[in-house]
């Protein structure tokens, strides 16, 4: 047999071994595809997913799972026409009894802590008696950690998120009012800026008395107008994704 027979039947033997090297390289590579996908950022998988569908409990920061709380919070978010049905079962939910401040009666939260629907989406509105002390911007500690329990359902949810500041017609200054209700506004935006939520997702406003909850003259129905909203909008950000 030629030398040439016997290079040719020597290749034959080892040209498994090109295959083999093939395999093991796609493989690799596969690897790295998960490892890379499973430590993506939470934002680029949400607004993935808000390209692909309607609002997604993906952007859930952190690893593991999302609570289930969370999901069923997240779930009726995305039906607001149902909101007013289920109230009572939506304030629970967002704010249990594990979650409340120690120092904070359930009965407080309920007189101070409304839902509402909204045409673009769904608004929970907390009063000046649950976030800051009278005619002050700064978050009281009590507010900090109701916002905290806040905290994990608007990362949950990707939408775009309005906060607006109220102040009652009634008792406060004007000329200050417009002031101190953006300010109260901000301090909540500040927060939750503070655990990481990105600020493009948020929008601002101060409307001072012009929107009263309330026209009367009651004590407790102006307590209601003293307040910050913030709206969830249940429309998904497709066009930031693009």
């Amino acid at each position: 047999m030629s030398r040439h027979g016997k290079k040719t039947k020597n290749l034959g033997k080892t040209i498994w071994l090109i295959t083999f090297a093939d395999l093991m390289t796609l493989l690799i590579c596969f690897f790295v595809l998960l490892l890379s996908m499973s430590t993506m950022d939470a934002t680029t998988l949400a607004r993935i997913s808000a390209h692909m569908g309607s609002v997604s409990p993906i952007a859930m920061s952190g690893p593991g799972r999302i609570p289930e709380r969370i999901q069923v919070i997240v779930q009726m978010l995305r039906e607001p026409q149902n909101v007013l049905e289920k109230r009572k079962r939506l304030k629970d939910l967002l704010f249990p009894l594990d979650v409340l401040p120690k120092e904070m009666a359930h009965g407080e939260l309920e007189k101070n802590l409304e839902v509402l629907a909204h045409p673009e989406g769904v608004v929970i509105v907390l009063t000046e008696e649950l976030l800051f002390a009278e005619n002050s911007f700064s978050l009281d500690p009590v507010g900090k950690k109701l916002l905290d329990a806040l905290t994990p359902v608007i990362q949950a949810v990707n939408a775009d998120i309005n906060i607006s500041g109220h102040s009652d017609p009634g008792t406060e200054k004007a000329k200050d009012a417009y002031e101190l209700s953006f300010m109260r506004a901000a301090s909540v935006l500040e927060h939750f800026l503070q655990a990481r939520l990105p600020p493009d997702r948020f929008s601002l406003s101060g409307y001072g008395p012009d929107r009263p909850m309330h026209a009367d003259a009651n004590p407790e129905n102006r307590i209601m107008n003293r307040r910050v909203e913030i709206l969830i909008k249940t429309t998904s950000r497709i066009s930031s994704f693009i």
